[in-house]
């Protein structure tokens, strides 16, 4: 009875808090119609906000994973001089605000800020313009990369790298063909995680962003000028469409993890003699 008390409990909890919401949402984005909804979709500002969407997403994946995977392997594979500081400076983004952090971004580089003058004056815009997005998305996702991949480096340890650089293989051949072979599906998971959150950011992007529309409004700022607007289909619509895109990417991380868990990882040998 508590086994069966408990799913049930599990259940009615996930419908309500995580099922229940995408369906209003939907919904509501229905509620004139399909072709209505599809309208709203072709604005000329909804365009915009979903094009700067993926543009900053996109170069914010890029940035974190490149980053992610030379810190992963970098606090895998030495150890030196305040490494666990540089862990917890890595973790930082999790547990700090975003607006904190779009409000540091501002301190920086708004007209009044420490560089705003300077930059103003070189004629060179990063607050209020997609450069302080793609600060501000790149410092949300700044962890995932890295914390994703870190625990199955450390895993696999140093025997296979020093094999193959005693054969002559650089550091580039050796990441390419023998660690990341190996941790292909988690640096997967890691790529996706940074995706979705990428996508859904609103805190930092609000405060640095200025909420222009059309110009700097990622898909989550327009959808909150939407709905402030008392154009709720629109925003419905907006916050459907970026729900959708949120959860295949999830989705494909869950397909990614179960295919990491069915099948062996590359033999090492084959990766080395790669």
């Amino acid at each position: 009875m508590i086994r069966w008390g408990l799913v049930i409990a599990t259940y009615l909890i996930v419908g309500l808090m995580l099922v229940l919401p995408p369906v209003v949402v939907l919904s509501e984005a229905l509620r004139e119609g399909i072709g209505p909804a599809v309208a709203t979709l072709a604005d000329p500002d909804a365009v915009s906000a979903f094009r700067l969407t993926l543009e900053m997403t996109i170069a914010s994946v890029i940035f974190n994973t490149i980053f992610g995977v030379l810190a992963a392997w970098l606090i895998s594979k030495y150890r030196f001089p305040l490494r666990g500081l540089l862990v917890a400076l890595i973790e930082i983004p999790i547990s700090i605000s975003p607006v904190v952090a779009g409000l540091v971004w501002l301190l920086l580089f708004g007209t009044q800020g420490w560089w705003g003058t300077a930059l103003e004056r070189m004629h060179i815009a990063v607050a209020f313009a997609p450069p302080g997005i793609l600060l501000a998305t790149i410092f949300v996702t700044f962890p995932y990369v890295a914390r994703t991949l870190l625990p199955l480096m450390e895993q696999q340890g140093r025997d296979v790298e020093e094999a193959a650089m005693l054969l002559g293989a650089s550091f580039w051949q050796i990441l390419f063909y023998v660690t990341l072979p190996n941790a292909r599906w988690a640096l997967l998971s890691g790529i996706l995680l940074t995706t979705a959150r990428a996508m859904g950011e609103f805190g930092a992007v609000s405060v640095v962003s200025g909420h222009i529309p059309g110009l700097t409004e990622t898909m989550p700022l327009h959808i909150e000028t939407l709905y402030n607007g008392y154009q709720s289909v629109a925003a419905f619509t907006m916050a459907a469409l970026l729900a959708i895109m949120a959860m295949a990417t999830v989705w494909l991380r869950s397909v990614f993890e179960a295919r990491a868990l069915r099948l062996p990882e590359p033999d090492v040998q084959e990766g080395g003699r790669a």
